[in-house]
C-alpha cells in the first residue's frame, strides 16, 4: 500500500521541485479538504500512475471523515473529462463550424448523480481538463465554479495540485 511519503522518496533527485511541491500543494490553501482531495485523486487517475493513484487513494481515505463519495465523484470526473476533453478539444482545434454544430451524442448522466456537490465536481473536472489541456473544457468548467460561489483562488489552488500531481506522474515514469 503506497504512501504519499514513499511516493514521494521515490522521485529521483532530478525531481526535487515536484517532490516539495507535491508536499506543499497538498497542504493548506483556500480548497476545503474534500475539494483538495477530491481534485488530487481525480487528477492521479487521469495521469494514469499506479503508484501514484494507490498513494492519493490511501491519503483521501486517511484525511476525510467520509472519503468515498469524494473518490467516487472523483473517478467519475477523471472518466468523462477522458472522453469529454478529447471530443471538445478536437472540435476546438479543428476549429470548423460544421463540427461545433454536430450533437456531441455522448452520454453523461453521472452528472445527475453527483454524490458531493454540484460545484466541487466541477472543480475537479476542470482541474483534470486541466492536465488533459482541453481549453474549451477548462473556460466552461471555470465559469461554472465561479457562477458557483467558488473563488479564483480555488480554482488556481485546484489547477496547481492537477500540474503538480501530474509532473510527479511523470517522474515516477522518468
Amino acid at each position: 500500500m503506497a504512501s504519499l511519503e514513499v511516493v514521494r522518496s521515490e522521485l529521483a533527485d532530478s525531481h526535487k521541485d515536484t517532490r516539495l511541491n507535491l508536499q506543499g500543494v497538498l497542504e493548506g490553501g483556500s480548497l476545503t479538504a474534500e475539494q483538495r482531495w477530491g481534485v488530487a485523486v481525480a487528477c492521479a487517475f487521469a495521469a494514469r500512475n499506479e503508484r501514484l493513484k494507490e498513494a492519493m487513494l490511501n491519503e483521501a481515505k486517511k484525511a476525510l471523515a467520509n472519503p468515498e463519495p469524494v473518490i467516487e465523484d472523483a473517478r467519475a470526473a477523471a472518466s468523462l473529462m477522458a472522453m469529454n476533453n478529447v471530443y471538445y478539444r478536437f472540435r476546438h482545434m479543428i476549429g470548423k463550424e460544421s463540427y461545433s454544430t454536430k450533437r456531441a451524442g455522448l452520454r453523461m448522466n453521472r452528472l445527475a448523480q453527483v454524490l458531493t456537490n454540484k460545484v466541487d465536481f466541477e472543480l475537479v473536472c476542470l482541474a483534470v481538463s486541466a492536465i488533459n489541456g482541453c481549453e474549451m473544457c477548462m473556460q466552461s468548467h471555470e465559469k461554472v465554479v465561479l457562477d458557483g460561489g467558488l473563488s479564483e483562488d480555488q480554482v488556481h489552488d485546484a489547477v496547481r495540485i492537477a500540474s503538480v500531481i501530474h509532473a510527479a506522474a511523470v517522474g515516477l515514469e522518468s
